[in-house]
């Protein structure tokens, strides 16, 4: 399986990409079907994408967009980011929470002043395309789903109108998105505390293109117009750079505060939306009860732990013996061209940050140090102070 794989959903078959037809190409199973896992040698392919030189097949992603003079109000006011004022090209990202601010939907957001361009995981849009049809009342917006018809690219160039692409422009505005992950968006926050955030270096931009201009795209690769890069080169980076994904770092219980998805993904001060009273909770005077690790893996038996493989933690009992405790899980895992085995995993909150893991993976258990990105302390930002308990006085005092 691949770095990345969860259960697998059915892939159309129109949504096979032609890149899959160049030379080394092994196509990605589970959620990342349809596209290639990598073509032949992933961390030479790494490399590539870092340096620019490298596209990444993402046409098996979902497209949607939402057209209408409400939209944006709209999706602001059901969503966890500021949307009112995107203007016309302008890159965001929101999520859809249910009523207890646990994620449901991701959504990476590029308006082009007619419509708003919805950009996610493929097994997500059915039903993100039916609750928004559900949620639009008598508002002046329409829903299309556009997969059939463009598909999503991904680099990491300075410029991607150097490479060899055709943006699609429907509305007169490129639609190329560039992940706001390189900062803290506005009315945001940043739990971890590292001196230099690792996602400052993330320059990650996904375009959109007429699908049916993939062959002309693999026929650029083959003439040597530009490089080609698989899924497990993306993942191995997008993990380096502490960087969520809806579709691996997501389950029933996820809290945005628990992947640092404050960051980028959810702005503190705008109105109401569906389970923003928890996250304003958990973020003023809570702490979420999980946490995302950084965890740098043994690799001497040659495993890379899956996702969800479980991660345990090792306490000494009385007796001197040891008892392994299931604490968390791999969420995703890949070999880094200058880490090594890595990995992203969610672990119990109380967790010492000091602790030495053991992922269980294959049988063998896999030893992993873990590197903090959301600390035991996150939350509970409000300090509200505490006041003295009253106690019963007694007479003469």
């Amino acid at each position: 399986m691949t770095a990345a794989s969860v259960p697998s959903e059915n892939v159309p078959s129109e949504n096979v990409s032609p890149l899959l037809e160049l030379d080394g190409a092994v196509q990605a199973d589970g959620i990342d079907a349809g596209v290639a896992a990598h073509y032949g040698g992933p961390l030479t392919e790494q490399r590539r994408l870092l340096a620019g030189e490298a596209i990444v097949d993402l046409s098996h992603y979902g497209v949607l967009s939402v057209a209408g003079p409400d939209r944006l109000t709209w999706l602001n006011s059901i969503s966890s980011q500021e949307l009112r004022h995107l203007a016309a090209g302008e890159s965001s990202e929101t999520l859809l929470l249910d009523p207890t601010g646990r994620v449901e939907y991701a959504m990476q957001v590029i308006d082009d002043g007619v419509e708003t361009w919805l950009l996610l995981e493929s097994a997500q849009l059915p039903g993100l395309h039916a609750w928004l049809d559900k949620m639009r009342f008598t508002l002046r917006v329409q829903i299309v789903d556009h997969t059939l018809a463009y598909a999503v690219i991904g680099s990491m160039a300075a410029d991607v109108s150097a490479l060899p692409l055709s943006p699609a422009a429907p509305n007169g505005v490129l639609l190329v998105w560039h992940d706001p992950w390189n900062q803290v968006a506005s009315g945001g926050f940043q739990y971890a505390d590292a001196p230099t955030h690792p996602g400052a270096a993330w320059r990650w931009t996904e375009v959109l293109v007429p699908r049916a201009t993939l062959p002309a795209l693999r026929d650029s690769v083959r003439h040597g117009t530009v490089g080609v890069a698989g899924l497990l080169a993306l993942e191995a980076l997008r993990i380096a750079a502490w960087r969520p994904r809806r579709a691996t770092e997501v389950d029933e219980k996820t809290l945005p505060h628990e992947l640092d998805w404050l960051r980028t993904a959810v702005h503190l001060n705008k109105g109401c939306y569906r389970g923003q009273e928890t996250v304003a909770k958990v973020h003023n005077l809570g702490h979420p009860p999980r946490r995302l690790v950084l965890l740098h893996l043994d690799g001497s038996d040659s495993v890379l732990p899956a996702h969800g493989d479980e991660v345990q933690a090792v306490r000494k009992l009385p007796d001197a013996t040891e008892e392994h405790r299931g604490v968390g899980i791999i969420t995703s895992s890949a070999i880094h061209y200058e880490l090594g085995p890595i990995a992203l995993a969610v672990v119990k909150r109380t967790v010492p940050a000091t602790v030495t893991l053991h992922v269980q993976s294959q049988g063998i258990s896999v030893a992993a140090a873990q590197e903090v990105i959301v600390p035991q302390s996150a939350g509970s930002v409000a300090e509200i102070p505490r006041l003295p308990r009253l106690g019963i006085r007694t007479p003469g005092r």
